[in-house]
């Protein structure tokens, strides 16, 4: 019976406190959209995910060459929104 009731007063004192305000401003700040990197060098993805304030993981074992492997798939995918600073996983073939 309290739970409705509780409810009721924090929807109505937490926009009063600005609280959900605050919250989603600090989401939209931190959020940014996963540019496509696919078909791109591992040189030009480096920099397309720094300039939109993300990291690049390349996942291959050995040595590459950041001139001439192409990132061939992406993890997330192009277009979700995810926080700054995440790490975008590259899956590559080299030439």
């Amino acid at each position: 019976m309290a739970a409705p009731v509780g409810g009721q007063i924090l929807s109505e004192v937490l926009p009063y406190l600005e609280i959900n305000k605050k919250l989603d401003e600090e989401e939209q700040q931190t959020s940014v959209e996963v540019p496509d990197v696919r078909n791109k060098t591992i040189k030009e993805a480096t920099q397309i995910l720094k300039e939109n304030g993300l990291d690049i993981n390349v996942n291959i074992d050995g040595e590459f060459d950041k001139e001439n492997t192409i990132v061939t798939e992406q993890l997330p995918k192009p277009g979700l929104q995810i926080k700054s600073g995440t790490k975008v996983e590259v899956y590559v073939k080299q030439s």
